[in-house]
């Protein structure tokens, strides 16, 4: 299993990205969403080792939404990141 989208750095990643459910738009913030799309099965599957990897809490994802494709499902996590990277 690959594990390339985590940060190498931790310290950078908690300055970066912001869980919290704040609406207020700033330039120096954006909101990012990931969607996982699948099975009812395949979608918690991946929300659990995403999880286990450390990526997002279980709870920070919304109720699994149906698709427009049949007999799939999805979930979207919403993130609010910072613009300004340290060192540019």
């Amino acid at each position: 299993m690959s594990t390339s989208f985590l940060a190498e750095n931790s310290q950078t990643t908690a300055l970066l990205v912001s869980s919290k459910d704040s609406r207020e738009t700033t330039p120096d913030r954006e909101s990012v969403k990931v969607v996982i799309y699948g099975s009812k099965r395949g979608v918690n599957n991946t929300i659990l080792t995403l999880y286990k990897l450390g990526f997002a809490e279980v709870n920070e994802w919304s109720p699994l939404l149906p698709s427009s494709n049949r007999g799939e499902v999805m979930s979207i996590l919403i993130r609010h990141i910072s613009t300004n990277i340290p060192g540019d």
